[in-house]
């Protein structure tokens, strides 16, 4: 999985755009009560309180164990949490389907995801996804190794895995999955506060950090970014997603 460390409070305090932007993939999972729905990472649980609300049997995995805990901290009546590896997620023919949401751009092989999720289901079976596709926050990260690169520092290694819609087709046909729609769109993306572009850095993307001197960092980088991604008063992320709908 991705080395990334997550601070679950402050992901809660500043970041619940993740969680409300994944109503429309709910939506478009329409689970219906009865179905057993398994929300892969599902980050502090709100879609899976969600989704149990409207008595759908849910259950959340989440690599990070930080996440997990929170889960459990804010719904301590849901025994339903648990640490789980995407690409070996241990279960077969048990699922109705599975959810994700702005997860799966930070699991490398991308083909063990799927061929774990595919055993996962049962036949007929959907998986319902949507995550970071080409060309995400390009804007920010381009221009984050711009400064890096003018600071004498090297590029950062990125962790993230951003297909085209034809690429993860491929993945998602080759475990044994049917796609039945897929499509990659732009989603500029409000974030939290005057310091929202520090925020989002700091959270998702704290590996450009390496070696800078972050308060030089952040301002030129503000500078730079400013033009296209201020407006209103508020920073605004370049997200571009990629949503699929697959059946087993």
């Amino acid at each position: 999985m991705s080395t990334q460390t997550w601070d679950a409070a402050l992901y809660d305090r500043h970041h619940g755009f993740v969680a409300s932007y994944g109503q429309d993939l709910l939506e478009l999972l329409a689970a219906l009560p009865g179905e057993r729905v398994l929300d892969l990472g599902c980050g502090t649980g709100d879609h899976v309180a969600l989704l149990r609300s409207r008595r759908v049997v849910a259950d959340g995995v989440d690599a990070s164990a930080e996440m997990i805990a929170r889960a459990e901290e804010k719904y301590p009546d849901f025994p339903y949490f648990s640490v789980a590896d995407a690409r070996k997620l241990g279960v077969e023919n048990r699922y109705d389907a599975v959810f994700s949401n702005a997860v799966l751009h930070w699991v490398p092989q991308p083909w063990r995801v799927a061929s774990s999720v595919a055993k996962a289901l049962r036949p007929g079976g959907r998986f319902v996804a949507e995550f970071g596709g080409s060309g995400n926050v390009g804007t920010i990260v381009g221009a984050a190794q711009e400064v890096r690169a003018e600071a004498g520092l090297p590029a950062a290694r990125t962790p993230w895995y951003y297909p085209s819609v034809a690429q993860y087709a491929r993945v998602v046909e080759r475990a044994g999955l049917e796609v039945r729609s897929a499509w990659l769109f732009d989603r500029p993306t409000v974030l939290d506060g005057t310091a929202g572009l520090e925020n989002w850095v700091r959270m998702f993307a704290a590996f450009l950090l390496d070696g800078v001197d972050e308060a030089v960092f952040f301002r030129t980088l503000e500078e730079r970014v400013h033009e296209v991604l201020w407006r209103n008063g508020a920073w605004w992320a370049d997200y571009r997603r990629l949503r699929i709908v697959a059946v087993k």
